[in-house]
C-alpha cells in the first residue's frame, strides 16, 4: 500500500554524486516502500536539482526509528549554530533585536 506521503522544500546547499558535487534545489521527503534498503516502510531523503539531469540527486533510506534520531540530532545542531551566530553577531539578528538564546542541554 503506497502512503502517498510527500513533503518538498527548497534546498540551497551542494550534493555528491561520484566524484562530482552540484547545487540544489529541493529536498523531498517521503514515507512509502523502501526501494533498495531491505526493510518495510521508510523515510526517503531525496535532494535533487530539478534544472540538472534526473541522475542529479542524492538519496537515502532511513527507518522511521532512525529518521527521528536524525531530526533530533538536527533540531542540537541547529539551535547550537544558532547560538553561535548570535554570539558572532553581538546578540543582534541584525535588526536591531536583542536575541535570547537557550542552549538546549
Amino acid at each position: 500500500m503506497c502512503t502517498s506521503i510527500i513533503e518538498i522544500a527548497r534546498a540551497e546547499g551542494m550534493a555528491k554524486r561520484g566524484d562530482e558535487w552540484f547545487p540544489l534545489s529541493q529536498a523531498v521527503v517521503a514515507y512509502d516502500h523502501a526501494r533498495h534498503a531491505h526493510l518495510g516502510d521508510v523515510i526517503t531523503l531525496d535532494f535533487v536539482n530539478t534544472g540538472l539531469d534526473p541522475g542529479a540527486r542524492a538519496a537515502v533510506e532511513l527507518t522511521l526509528e532512525t529518521a527521528k534520531e536524525l531530526r533530533a540530532a538536527l533540531d542540537r545542531a541547529i539551535a547550537s549554530a544558532e547560538f553561535e551566530e548570535a554570539e558572532v553577531r553581538g546578540k543582534d539578528g541584525g535588526n536591531g533585536t536583542v536575541l535570547r538564546l537557550v542552549r538546549a542541554g
